[in-house]
């Protein structure tokens, strides 16, 4: 018996996340023994928060969490880590922007015990040639810096063992902004069974991205710095 903690983070997202809600609770309700949809809004200025609230009052598996805003990545690292207290024994994860679609879940849900790692491949995307170029960029970037060849690295479409990422979250920087492309890459080096299934990814089903070109960029020349030092890290571990 399995218990799935799905993790997503949010941030200004009170246009999607009733709609977020409802697609990915009965999943859990159908994993069943102690499974929970766990969304935290990250500071969210807008009505995010409140929303969540409400729906859960009457969805006993819907954790709604908020803390103070710190960005994407550590929003998702700060699930991972309280999935992992409460005892999951699976950790999925996507986004609160409606890109992604629930029913493919189930296909990753039948390969968890043989993979460490099922993660999805954004084979067809429909959010712009931009976001494609900056996949395809991270890619070239992870080669050079960490030597591992990586399909599609920041993924928000991933169900992980709890056993495994319990293992290795420590190599992560604490709040990184850039912690999902983080786990691909240990688990590439560290040569992990992991999965890829092509998956559908939709445009934004609302309201507005909060990460635009400019802040990719600033991101990007950050990162090569950090990934530097992060491999430095892993190798000696």
């Amino acid at each position: 018996m399995s218990k799935l903690y799905i993790v997503i983070p949010a941030y200004n997202e009170e246009e999607n996340i009733g709609k977020v809600i409802k697609e990915w609770y009965p999943i859990v309700e159908k994993v069943g023994n102690g499974s929970k949809l766990v969304i935290i809004d990250d500071g969210s200025k807008d009505s995010t928060y409140s929303i969540m609230k409400q729906y859960a009052a009457t969805m006993e598996a819907f954790e709604p969490i908020t803390k103070p805003n710190g960005g994407h990545g550590a929003t998702v690292l700060y699930g991972y880590n309280y999935a992992i207290d409460a005892g999951a024994d699976y950790i999925f994860q996507t986004d609160s922007d409606g890109q992604t679609v629930p029913e493919e879940f189930w296909t990753f849900w039948e390969q968890r015990e043989q993979y460490d790692m099922v993660i999805g491949h954004r084979r067809s995307r429909e959010d712009g040639i931009s976001r494609i170029f900056v996949t395809k960029v991270l890619k070239i970037v992870l080669w050079l810096c960490f030597h591992v060849n990586i399909t599609d690295g920041n993924t928000p479409f991933r169900l992980m063992k709890t056993a495994t990422l319990k293992k290795h979250i420590h190599l992560i920087p604490k709040d990184y902004n850039l912690s999902n492309v983080i786990i691909s890459v240990i688990y590439a080096k560290k040569k992990l069974k992991v999965r890829y299934f092509p998956i559908t990814f939709r445009q934004r089903q609302g309201g507005v991205n909060s990460i635009n070109i400019k802040k990719i960029i600033k991101i990007g020349k950050e990162a090569i710095k950090d990934f530097m030092a992060i491999n430095k890290i892993i190798n000696s571990d």
